[in-house]
């Protein structure tokens, strides 16, 4: 079966490319032939896909791209620059079709992308699937341009797929609750293969002076959604060292909020990627995610929980998909440095428990969150569609 990715981002700084890049790497193990359109200058997997590099005047962003800065929002383009946009996917999606002959298009995000796919079903009758991230649906809702012509993308779907309950809802109550039967849950994933069962840290503790020291961490984009700076005023009270590793909006005003607070135990590093935060996963005995916004799932939070690191996060959108408080982690309210310090000294003070619950973390992604367990969950869904579509 053939099936063509289309997406309007990079294939590197942002969960959904990462959920993508992992799922087309099962597919592939899977026999599928794959091919994607996206605006990547990088070839993936360029021995075994079709990749088609779309050149529009500009890539827009929901919330923020680390590899995208300075890059305006979908709400803060003109009614000329959405057409431009539209007309630069559409024209490299139209040569990738009549060159790869897809069974079906996989479209990821409600945008501009979505009306291409809904296009080319008109023109040419290939069914397709839409997988909806969590922040394209807040971007439709915030600026209704977008919304008359993904509408109609989502009746034509054969599916759509959201990656957390939470998703689901808010899918389900822009829409109608209509699409029920057509809605599926397909979450993100781990690269297990990048987390082994143990890992030895003390390249860590010597670059960053940390031996034998208690470690808080955090990692993503310094956005507001983030709640980054309730996890920064909780360090005064925290019994251990608080690193913060990511770049962002946001990172000038934690870097003031450290320097007025005079916290000596927050460490505030660039974005980091590959073997190195690897490391600090593991090397972390807490991993923190304060979030105000309704995180659509939380992928550094499942790669927390692949190296064995009990969480502390707050319950938001997609991320009590992930934890069961007392077993692998911990629930805290939002936007309160104290109930944060609180736990994190709680689990700090019980070495046991902060293990048993590391334990118990990763045994929830080896059992429900790896990216051969998504990819199946994939092919089941194209299987179903093709054979639908053929009766």
């Amino acid at each position: 079966m053939k099936i063509l990715f289309l997406y309007d981002f990079p294939l590197w700084g942002s969960g959904s490319g990462t959920y993508i890049r992992n799922s087309i790497q099962e597919l592939v193990k899977l026999n599928y032939k794959i091919g994607i359109v996206c605006p990547e200058e990088r070839r993936f997997l360029a021995d075994k896909i079709k990749q088609y590099r779309v050149t529009p005047p500009q890539i827009p962003i929901f919330v923020g791209h680390p590899e995208l800065k300075g890059a305006k929002k979908y709400s803060e383009l003109s009614e000329r620059e959405i057409t431009d946009v539209y007309k630069s996917y559409l024209d490299t999606t139209l040569e990738a079709v009549a060159n790869f002959e897809p069974d079906i298009i996989h479209v990821h995000h409600l945008s501009l992308t979505n009306w291409v796919t809904r296009y080319i079903n008109a023109l040419k009758n290939i069914k397709y699937i839409i997988t909806c991230h969590g922040s394209c649906l807040y971007n439709i809702l915030d600026d209704k341009r977008y919304f008359p012509l993904c509408e109609d993308a989502v009746k034509a779907a054969k599916a759509i797929t959201v990656v957390s309950g939470d998703s689901r809802i808010k899918f389900l109550k822009t829409f109608g609750r209509n699409y029920n039967k057509n809605l599926y849950i397909i979450p993100g994933g781990v690269d297990i293969n990048l987390f082994p069962p143990q890992l030895n840290t003390s390249a860590i503790d010597k670059k960053y002076k940390i031996k034998d020291k208690k470690i808080i961490l955090f990692t993503g984009r310094l956005t507001s959604h983030k709640g980054v700076k309730y996890l920064v005023k909780a360090a005064k009270d925290i019994n251990g060292e608080v690193f913060i590793i990511g770049g962002g909006p946001e990172e000038q005003y934690l870097s003031s909020l450290v320097d007025r607070q005079g916290l000596k135990n927050v460490h505030l590093l660039k974005y980091m990627s590959g073997q190195e935060l690897i490391n600090f996963y593991y090397r972390a005995d807490i991993f923190v995610a304060p979030s105000v916004w309704d995180e659509p799932l939380g992928l550094t939070i499942l790669e927390a929980m692949a190296a064995k690191t009990p969480v502390i996060a707050t319950r938001k959108g997609g991320i009590p998909l992930l934890i069961k408080p007392g077993y692998n982690g911990v629930f805290v309210k939002t936007r309160n440095s104290k109930k944060i310090a609180d736990a994190c000294n709680k689990l700090l003070k019980n070495d046991d428990l902060r293990k048993k619950m590391g334990e118990n973390a990763r045994k929830t992604v080896e059992e429900k969150f790896t990216w051969k367990k998504i990819a199946l969950k994939f092919h089941r869904l194209y299987k179903r569609i093709c054979k639908n579509h053929k009766n």
